[in-house]
């Protein structure tokens, strides 16, 4: 259900997107206000667009989320702690947290926004560590610096 709701974000944040470009194009004059003008095919780009826009939006919840593994020293309790600090360096805060599974989301609702309110970043402990589940640049970005801080004793 998760992907599928994604997948209608995506599109609608596509069509947005366009919208936003054309309205720009337009009051710089750049272009008419007249489908037929604004598109090569004129009303049959629209039903183009639609379809190129709704494969994009498939695929991308597809690749966009991802699941990594990272390395956290300590015993549940102590490890807590240290992920709750790189997170709120990061401008999260703890959203909630079930047994050994932490969510956080971002403090900024600008920055949520702009992540399409897909800001949520999960830890589940894992032996040795945590399973980060996310946006694959913010998880990616997230696991670096958490690891890179634990390795040079800032946390």
């Amino acid at each position: 259900m998760r992907y599928l709701i994604r997948v209608v974000k995506y599109f609608i944040w596509f069509i947005i997107i366009l919208a936003i470009m054309l309205a720009i194009l337009v009051a710089l004059g750049e272009a008419e206000f007249n489908l037929q003008s604004l598109f090569r095919n004129g009303n049959d780009s629209l039903w183009q667009i639609a379809i190129l826009f709704f494969v994009l939006a498939l695929i991308y919840p597809l690749t966009g989320f991802r699941k990594l593994e990272t390395v956290v020293p300590g015993e549940y309790p102590e490890a807590r702690n240290i992920v709750i600090k790189h997170m709120e360096s990061r401008g999260y805060r703890l959203e909630s947290e079930e047994g050994e599974t932490m969510t956080f989301k971002l403090n900024s609702k600008v920055g949520a926004l702009f992540k399409m309110f897909e800001d949520r970043i999960t830890f589940e402990k894992e032996p040795g560590g945590f399973r980060v589940e996310g946006l694959r640049r913010e998880v990616v970005r997230i696991i670096s610096t958490l690891e890179q801080k634990i390795k040079t004793g800032e946390l």
